[in-house]
């Protein structure tokens, strides 16, 4: 078989070299007796598989990414260790990915110089693995993490119209060996087979267009008003979660509510505090060792002011945007203290932001005694009460009763049924779909979706026009003016006539 034109044989020898790890030299001679079997077209099919397997999972990854803080924590609660696992997650996925996509691409080049696709065994082992590796992660993540299966649903909105074009694209680069193979392809069958496959797949792209939904999809004018900001225990990038140094630095990033936790301690003041130990986000383990695997609410509230609530965010790093905090920034964070409730709502007051919180934990046997505790500050403060957003569903009616001006938030969808209309309501981002965001908010229910962190995730939300988001990154939403992108259906110059 003659060298195919271009294809210079220490190309070939190289090519070969790296494909099935022996070094063959290209000439004629020395490759008689070699040739591509249906065994090694059946590796070559496996090995696009994988590659089209390990690309879905680098697809997920990259979307996962807005909820992996939880992934974290919850990494803390079970090992006692804290990593950022994004970091393990992603740099595991480009080696297999980039693995996949270099013998890939290895292969073509092959077919197209008119070598024979010879993959050495140690290369299938190694595609063996990845794609058991890759099997698994997609099998634990449908165990743990159900809901982000939702999460890539959702991005399909953002991403949809940009996919279609670059599987067009790499279906079109694709063209050009499958050419080469139909060519030198000796079976009829196999040419009609292979012709056929491509034409359909490439019809079916051509029409998935018709299939595309995205909320922003629309009109500019039609855009609905940026979402407000919900700080997620504050500003959690830029200062340690709970504190009054995270609560200022979401007041800098024009967050219109802090979202925060509050337990109570064992002589009933009311404090900050999302976990029910307090290992995570304080020195505890330090000042009391022996006590450290008790809950939050076992200490008074003399104990817990000896405790140091920031230097653990120097020391871990909970998010990579720490590494980039100022000097005075950093010695801030290292004189950070627990916060009281009373402490916050002062805080809150003097800023003119509004406060919405669950009181923990609920399944407390003096949970009312709680609930009391936590009312008797709220009117202490003197904050105005309709800056208060009240999430617990514990002792509801109670709480409507003893201070009427608190504005209840619920963390359910609405009833068929509903006694009384729903006001504002508290959901996951996945719970909510665009058409639901679009009902309620023509109903006037205000919808607050969490935790939203990256601005694909916001322009969607954005788009379908929910009236706020709870997020860890408010000085990166902060800067959004308008969704990442917006697709009008009416053509430009029409656009500008009708302006005219």
């Amino acid at each position: 078989m003659a060298d195919p034109p271009g294809c210079c044989r220490p190309c070939a020898t190289c090519l070969l070299c790296l494909y099935s790890c022996q070094w063959i030299t290209a000439k004629k001679e020395k490759r008689r007796g070699l040739r591509t079997t249906k065994c090694d077209c059946s590796w070559f099919f496996f090995l696009f598989c994988v590659f089209l397997f390990t690309l879905v999972w680098l697809y997920i990854a990259i979307i996962i990414l807005n909820d992996f803080h939880n992934f974290n924590e919850f990494i803390f609660k079970q090992q006692k260790l804290w990593l950022d696992w994004s970091l393990v997650l992603l740099i595991a996925t480009a080696v297999l990915i980039t693995y996949s996509a270099v013998l890939l691409v290895l292969a073509l080049c092959l077919q197209l110089c008119g070598q024979p696709l010879k993959l050495h065994w140690l290369h299938k082992i190694l595609l063996i693995i990845t794609a058991l590796v890759v099997a698994a992660a997609f099998t634990g993540l449908g165990i743990k993490w159900a809901e982000e299966w939702r999460s890539a649903r959702i991005s399909l909105q953002a991403t949809g119209p940009f996919l279609h074009i670059g599987i067009v694209g790499g279906m079109t680069l694709l063209a050009w060996p499958l050419a080469s193979v139909i060519y030198r392809a000796h079976n009829t069958g196999l040419k009609v087979f292979l012709l056929l496959a491509y034409s359909a797949a490439m019809i079916a792209l051509y029409l998935a267009p018709l299939g595309i939904t995205s909320p922003c999809i629309m009109e500019e004018n039609q855009l609905p008003p940026k979402p407000a900001l919900v700080g997620h225990r504050g500003a959690p990038m830029l200062a340690p979660e709970n504190t009054l140094m995270s609560l200022r630095k979401a007041v800098d990033c024009d967050v219109q509510v802090f979202e925060t936790d509050v337990m109570v301690s064992a002589d009933g003041v009311p404090f900050l505090m999302h976990d029910e130990k307090l290992t995570r986000t304080t020195n505890v383990q330090t000042v009391f060792p022996e006590r450290a695997a008790l809950n939050s609410t076992a200490f008074n509230w003399t104990d817990l002011q000896q405790l140091n609530a920031g230097s653990w965010f120097l020391e871990r790093r909970p998010f990579p945007s720490v590494q980039s905090l100022s000097h005075g920034d950093r010695v801030q964070a290292t004189r950070q203290k627990i916060p009281s409730l009373g402490q916050v709502l002062d805080a809150a007051k003097e800023s003119n932001i509004s406060i919405m919180f669950d009181l923990r934990p609920e399944n407390h046997s003096d949970y009312q005694s709680f609930v009391n505790a936590t009312l008797a500050v709220i009117l202490q403060s003197g904050i105005p009460l309709q800056q208060v957003l009240w999430l617990p569903d514990g002792f509801r009616e109670q709480v409507k009763q003893q201070v009427p001006g608190v504005q209840q938030v619920y963390g359910r969808k609405r009833l068929q049924d509903e006694k009384e209309p729903l006001l504002h309501v508290n959901l996951p981002y996945q719970d909510m779909s665009s058409e639901e965001i679009k009902q309620y908010r023509q109903d006037n229910i205000s919808v607050n979706l969490y935790v939203v962190n990256q601005p694909w995730l916001f322009s969607v939300l954005w788009c379908s026009g929910v009236s706020s988001v709870t997020t860890n990154a408010c000085q990166v939403l902060k800067e959004m003016k308008r969704p990442i992108w917006l697709l009008s259906l009416r053509p430009t110059c029409c656009s500008q006539r009708s302006t005219a």
